[in-house]
């Protein structure tokens, strides 16, 4: 059953433009009719092969009197817990997303006459115009003629009933942006689509305003000024992070470039949806459009574009009461693709493509593995490396991510990976370098404040590190540390959930009977993120612990001291890569009397190979400790 008549009444009300309205009324019927926008995988084929940026010649400067810069502005960022526009975030040394896009148009403007404009909504159009007042006057002055101009709103759809929806709390919620594909309407409906060609623009482009890399490159508007496309469109190759997101596809039989987002894959193309080998290329929503094509291609004020329905509550920002379940329906700008024929796409680097959609890639892009070069575009600094970051569902939102580094970010420069479960505090000055995983499974109390140079263990909270990582990262606190000699015992305290971790080691050869045979605590990759297992989940992956052998002559038995073992563990050397069960380490309560049991190790030439890849943990509560003696 179709709402239409009371959809039409409630967006007239709001003032919307008869052209937007007449074009949603579109979408509202599909939906209503049972079409959610799905691309099947019969109705597409691979794009194989594109042209690469670096092979486009260099355009000509003059173009750039005729192109306009457009910034899509219109997101509150309300996924990373914002309630004010996204771009006015900081995001590096003070300078928050329009400081740098501002940046970037006034040193362009130093040579070229670039025009720039915003597509605000409902939502950002206040505080962003306050922004530029106060901090970029030369912008500001021309805010209402050439600067701004507002996205269109839509109504909400009950999900149970398919009537508007109604939130009396809050009636502002009943209303959402409708998606980045109401650009063209937006053009048309405020007249500045042709105001631009009146005044002699011909060139438009476009992109997100939380991506920096997409700045003015003179190669990609002059293959667009040469070719006559509608559009053309950046895309990068898809990599193992990017398999969830949409890709490009040709239409069967016509071959027309299309583009297939996420929410448009049937359940049962997903598997071929991320096969990043045969679907190669993703959008990256940087658009270059001919607007004349554009405006030829506008037929009656609409862009026919595939709906996006996108399942929401109708006021997520809310904790306690967020309501009823509701569909937001909306288009893809990048979509015009297949509406324009002849458009075009070009494979460009991923330094086109930096944008900042959750507080992972935000927490890298403060750290000093990131720089603003001399055009205001954030880049690798020097030898660093390109860190992920992995954060739980703590750090989902900018005020608790900020919580936990009140001195600054650490320094990410020689990280590849950081992990963080549970809540912790960064210290001033800490340095993570390589792999590293930190795991908190405290639940309660204050979250712990990790200091130092981190490579990688700790006991309830957990620091992964290298074994030549010594000190201690936990303020306040001693922590054992691994001790040298042929007698030494490296003892922990092991409470709570563990997590399983996979370790490498190598072997430690023994020259005689009086060596000593390190079981180490080595951790130096971990190729998979950890699962995290229950306090009863046996076996549970831990960690290895330093057991030296003052004298062991296979196959006799030497026998462990002041210890109760889980199992017996054979170590042999038959073999370059041994296979071994998963349970050495010894558990005992620190007040358990001592007992005697046997641990057996096999020998087969002159060295006794590596401890195994895996070991099995302790109790909660208890203590490891290992001291094998002949």
């Amino acid at each position: 059953m179709s709402f239409s008549a009371e959809f039409r009444e409630k967006m007239a009300a709001e003032g919307l433009h008869e052209a937007f309205i007449e074009g949603w009324l579109q979408l509202y019927e599909k939906f209503c009719n049972g079409d959610k926008g799905f691309i099947p995988e019969s109705a597409i084929e691979p794009v194989t092969e594109l042209p690469e940026l670096d092979s486009l010649p260099e355009g000509d400067e003059g173009l750039l009197a005729k192109t306009v810069v457009l910034k899509l502005n219109g997101g509150l960022g309300t996924g990373m817990g914002l309630d004010k526009a996204k771009s006015l975030l900081e995001v590096k040394d003070g300078d928050s997303f329009l400081d740098l896009i501002a940046k970037q148009i006034l040193k362009l403007r130093e040579k070229y006459p670039v025009r720039f404009m915003l597509m605000n909504s409902f939502s950002t159009e206040e505080d962003t115009k306050e922004f530029f007042t106060r901090k970029y006057p030369e912008i500001a002055a021309a805010w209402d003629q050439e600067v701004s101009f507002m996205q269109n709103m839509s109504p909400k759809v009950d999900a149970e009933t398919k009537q508007p929806v109604s939130w009396p709390a809050k009636p502002s919620a009943e209303w959402c942006p409708p998606g980045h594909g109401d650009i063209y309407a937006a053009l048309v409906c405020s007249g500045k689509l042709d105001q631009l060609i009146a005044d002699g623009y011909e060139y438009l482009f476009v992109s997100n305003s939380d991506n920096l890399g997409a700045t003015m490159d003179l190669r990609l508007l002059g293959y667009l000024a040469e070719t006559g496309a509608p559009m053309l469109m950046e895309v990068c190759v898809r990599g193992e992070d990017d398999k969830k997101g949409g890709h490009l596809a040709r239409q069967v039989g016509s071959g027309i470039l299309t583009l297939r987002e996420s929410a448009q894959c049937p359940k049962e193309d997903e598997k071929a949806f991320q096969d990043i080998g045969k679907h190669k290329f993703f959008n990256t929503n940087n658009l270059w459009l001919n607007l004349l094509h554009l405006r030829d291609a506008m037929v009656g004020g609409v862009m026919p574009l595939p709906i996006i329905v996108n399942e929401k509550k109708v006021d997520p920002s809310s904790k306690e009461d967020p309501g009823p379940k509701v569909f937001q329906l909306e288009t893809a700008m990048g979509a015009a693709i297949s509406s324009m024929p002849g458009s075009q796409a070009i494979c460009v680097p991923f330094s086109r493509f930096a944008p900042v959609k959750t507080c992972n890639q935000l927490f890298a892009l403060r750290s000093d593995a990131y720089t603003i070069d001399e055009e205001f575009k954030p880049v690798l600094a020097q030898g660093a490396c390109k860190p992920v970051v992995d954060f739980d569902d703590n750090y989902k939102m900018v005020p608790d991510m900020e919580a936990a580094i009140p001195q600054g970010v650490p320094s990410l420069k020689q990280c590849k990976k950081v992990t963080v479960r549970g809540k912790v505090v960064f210290a001033a000055n800490v340095v993570i370098i390589g792999d590293v995983s930190i795991l908190n499974g405290e639940k309660t109390g204050p979250a712990p404040t990790i200091t130092g140079t981190i490579k990688g263990s700790s006991d309830k909270l957990r620091i992964l590190r290298d074994a030549d990582d010594v000190q201690c990262h936990i303020a306040g606190q001693g922590g054992a540390q691994a001790q040298t000699g042929r007698t030494s015992v490296v003892s922990r305290t092991l409470t709570g959930t563990t997590v399983g971790l996979p370790t490498y080691r190598t072997s430690m050869p023994v020259s005689g009977p009086s060596s000593a045979l390190s079981l180490s605590n080595t951790m130096r990759a971990l190729p998979t993120a950890p699962a995290v297992l229950g306090p009863s989940s046996i076996p549970q992956v831990v960690k290895t612990m330093q057991a030296p052998v003052r004298q062991v002559i296979a196959p006799q038995v030497a026998s462990a001291r002041g210890a109760v073992p889980m199992a017996s563990q054979v170590i042999s050397s038959t073999s370059p890569a041994p296979i071994v069960a998963p349970q050495i380490i010894a558990a005992t309560s620190p007040a358990a009397t001592p007992a005697a049991a046997p641990i057996a190790y096999s020998k087969a030439g002159p060295s006794w190979v590596a401890p195994p890849r895996y070991v099995m943990a302790a109790q909660p509560s208890v203590q490891a400790v290992m001291t094998a003696r002949s």
